[in-house]
This record gives structure tokens, sequence and C-alpha cells, in this order.
């Protein structure tokens, strides 16, 4: 593993991770990550490590702990010049910067009946990252992100995702585009609202579905929901109009793995 030691601010790789922790998906570049957890996730998803960086003390021993390929660049560098390159206010002294995964719509629409989230300008990076954690967890197929919508790598998104960020399918796309490739596949969209829509308990999820997730204060955008087969809803008993953009999400897909799994016994 080639390791350099850096004493200098104006570093080019200092720079470009910092470039790519605080414009996220501003290009097709690197990705920056931040802390060994995430850092660890990256290598066991296989992805390209390109530069690793850690504080000089007890740096050295980095390619062990994290399992990083003989091929990853290592920058040590002193701690308070590392953490100036950091975005989080307490940030623990190991970043890397990666090739993001390359997934196409074919990631996204594997399988029989695929289940898919359609993000429509969720906004909020922890909303988004928590998105990413429940569409794993609850095994959906991927993720289509639409114009307005907050980049998937924003340092927030990454840590609320604990890593599903590196692992589930994702595209971006038009709206135009999005629902062409649904179409084509034959996938029913569903777009979320409060009023004047199937309760989701009442609705068939066991099929190929895309959820589709509108904007934290105004919902789905009504040209795109216009478009979609259906609308659905959470049914709430108490006082509460609508739900927070991930929670309504989480709750969705549950509800979906809760009637597939429900299937698969049945048969």
């Amino acid at each position: 593993m080639p390791v350099r030691i850096v004493q200098s601010k104006h570093n080019a790789r200092l720079k470009e991770l910092r470039r790519a922790l605080e414009h996220p998906g501003r290009d097709a570049g690197l990705c920056g990550l931040e802390g060994p957890n995430l850092v660890r996730e990256a290598v066991r998803a296989g992805l390209r490590i390109h530069t690793a960086f850690a504080a000089e003390e007890g740096g050295e021993s980095l390619q062990a702990e994290l399992g990083l390929p003989a091929e990853t660049e290592l920058i040590l560098t002193p701690r308070a010049l590392l953490e100036q390159a950091l975005v989080t206010e307490s940030p623990q002294p190991v970043a890397a910067l990666v090739e993001p995964p390359q997934w196409q719509w074919s990631h996204v629409l594997a399988g029989p009946a695929p289940l898919v989230v359609v993000l429509a300008g969720v906004q909020d990076p922890g909303n988004l990252g928590t998105i990413l954690r429940s569409a794993e967890a609850f095994g959906a197929q991927g993720v289509v992100s639409l114009p307005g919508t907050v980049s998937a790598w924003n340092p927030k998104a990454v840590r609320a995702s604990a890593g599903s960020v590196l692992r589930v399918p994702l595209v971006s796309a038009e709206p135009a585009e999005a629902l062409e490739k649904l179409k084509q596949a034959r996938v029913t969209t569903l777009a979320t609202a409060v009023r004047n829509a199937h309760p989701a308990t009442a609705t068939d999820l066991r099929r190929a579905v895309a959820l589709i997730i509108g904007n934290e204060g105004n919902g789905v955008p009504q040209s795109l929901a216009a478009q979609a087969d259906a609308a659905i809803t959470i049914p709430c008993p108490g006082p509460v109009e609508s739900l927070n953009a991930a929670v309504a999400a989480s709750v969705l897909l549950y509800e979906a793995a809760r009637q597939r799994a429900a299937a698969g016994g049945a048969q």
C-alpha cells in the first residue's frame, strides 16, 4: 500500500476530499466517506477505495483494521489537518475517496415482482438515508431519484443509511423516463397521498410496485401523481394528518414485505 505523509492543507487530495463531502453529486467523480465503519462497509461492498485518509497517530495500522486493498493510497496527516477537510462536527480521523457503484435500471427492476421506491423531491438528507436503509431492510430492489431530491452521497444521507447507500441500487432520472421505464417493466406506480387514496393494508403490494414518496412539505407533485396508476395512503387513527417522508416510506415498505412474506408462507 503506497503511504504518503501530508503536512499541508493545500494538498490536492485533501482538497478533493473536502469538495466531495461539501458538494456530493456535483459530478460523476469520487465520493467521500467519513468514519471507519463506512469505509469498512465500502470495502465489504467491493467498491474501489481510491484514497484513504487517517490521522498520523496509529494510521499505519488502518490497512489491516479496515481490510483496505493493497493498491489503495493511504494519506497520513495531523489529526487537526484532516478534521479541516471533514464536515461532521466531531469527526473520526478516518475518511476515504471511493468510486460510487454504477447502477443501471436492470438492477432496480430485477426479479419477477420488483419493489421500487421513487423519491420525488425528498430534500432532507436524513430522510433519504433512512429510506435507503429501510429499502434494504425490507427487500426493495432499488430506488429512483427524481430531480429536486438531495444527493444520496450527502454525508448526512450516507450516515443515516448506515451503509445501505453502498448496496441499494439507485438511479437518477427525469419523471418522464422513470414512468416510461416502470411502465415497460409492468410496475404499478402508487403515489402516496393523505386523502382520496387506497389504504396500504387494502392494496396488493405483492405485485411489482413503485412507491412514489414526495417532498416533505408538499408531497408528491400533482403533475406526477396524476400520471401514477393509483394513490396509496397509510391509515392513521390518531389526530395526525401526515407522516414524515422517511416514516411513511418505511411503513409502506414494511407493509409490502409483510404481504409478500404472508403470500410466500401461504404458498
